[in-house]
């Protein structure tokens, strides 16, 4: 039998707890998983376009991460104040946390204060206090102007705002209010979904269109007056809006970046198929990481790859602790629902490793893909944690 191992896990989200389940699975109990997180409850962040358009509350779309000590995970409570990989050791909350094997995956961090004004000026639905402050805002309206707005070029959950917008129009349209509200997206990317290739990004400009609702794509937001609901662009051009809903600029936390994990880009640079980083025994997954890929863009950060990451890296380190190969790779395949309101939603995926670029098939949107969606929701709620 091998020698007792800890395997700490850093972060909370779908990343880590898949890696959590999966080494607990595999290892026998002997060995400690421990997974660390400033948050007490795990939070569904897909839901939360469900959410801004009242279809969901905080509490059903909310699990705590203490549920899985009841499946022999060490569960952590507290800031991760610096990280060393080189010895493979953490700091939680001021006290030190050694690893055997370490993997990184706290995810991207919500920068809004880097464009001046965003922050006072609208609402960041990519937080659970921004969901619920766009749904009182949307209940609130009458008429005027919305604008959905990304407020840089690279974001998690690429389709989001792109659903948000439908979700607003569906909402508004069975409120009897469409006629009296308009809808324009401001996009700091030059296609929605590009990495994905042309097909998705035709077929959710096509879904735009059809809704009435205006797409502007390359307009890099500089700055926002919010006393004058005023939006300026790098481009020269002006917006003004009612009511502005946002995703704000991502960046990598402050403890990857203070750390020698961070690349030149800001985020982790791992092996692409392995996830393994530049320092043994110590891999990175999900939102945290940059992966290039052959058309010159990162591979999106989605909650999907990170749940295949996860996968990947808990039975490459279990083959480790029990003596065997490591065998498992990361294919770059992935998939997303695409939201379109009215009990409908489409479906994207495919090879984002493909070369020369990732090869991603389209489903139009029914009510098959909605329910598919639903579905996931429950599963990953009420039986994940």
């Amino acid at each position: 039998m091998s020698a007792r191992k800890t395997i700490v896990i850093l972060g909370g989200g779908v990343g880590g707890v898949v890696a959590a389940r999966a080494l607990r699975k595999l290892l026998p109990r002997e060995h400690r998983v421990v997974l660390v997180d400033r948050e007490r409850e795990h939070l569904f962040a897909p839901s939360l376009l469900w959410l801004m358009v009242g279809d969901r509350d905080a509490a059903s779309i909310k699990r705590p991460l203490k549920g899985l000590e009841r499946k022999g995970i060490e569960v952590r409570l507290g800031e991760v104040e610096k990280i060393d990989p080189e010895a493979r050791r953490v700091t939680v909350a001021g006290e030190a946390l050694d690893a055997d094997y370490l993997i990184v995956t706290l995810g991207a961090e919500l920068a809004p204060e880097l464009v001046p004004g965003l922050t006072d000026a609208g609402h960041n639905f990519y937080t659970l206090a921004g969901a619920e402050s766009l749904r009182a805002a949307l209940e609130a309206t009458r008429k005027g102007r919305i604008v959905v707005l990304t407020a840089a070029p690279a974001y998690k959950c690429p389709a989001a705002p792109y659903e948000g917008a439908l979700l607003i129009d569906a909402y508004l349209r069975k409120r009897g209010l469409r006629e009296a509200v308009t809808i324009d997206v401001y996009a700091a990317e030059p296609g929605p979904m590009g990495v994905a290739g042309p097909e998705m990004s035709g077929a959710v400009k096509q879904l735009l269109e059809a809704r009435g609702i205006p797409y502007h794509p390359e307009h890099q937001v500089t700055s926002v007056d919010a006393a004058a609901r005023r939006l300026a662009f790098a481009n020269g051009a002006a917006a003004d809006f009612d009511l502005l809903a946002y995703v704000p600029p991502h960046r990598a936390p402050r403890v990857v970046r203070e750390s020698p994990m961070a690349s030149e880009t800001g985020w982790v640079s791992v092996d692409r198929h392995t996830l393994e980083t530049r320092f043994p025994g110590v891999y990175a997954l999900g939102d945290v990481v940059s992966i290039p890929l052959k058309l010159g863009k990162p591979l999106p950060k989605a909650g999907v790859f990170a749940h295949g990451q996860a996968e990947v890296v808990a039975k490459n380190i279990a083959a480790a602790v029990l003596g065997r190969g490591a065998t498992e790779r990361f294919n770059g395949h992935g998939e997303c629902f695409l939201e379109t309101g009215n009990g409908e939603a489409g479906l994207g995926g495919g090879d984002f490793y493909a070369e020369p670029k990732p090869t991603v098939k389209v489903r139009t949107p029914s009510w098959r893909w909605h329910l598919g969606k639903v579905l996931f929701e429950k599963s990953w709620l009420y039986t994940k944690l």
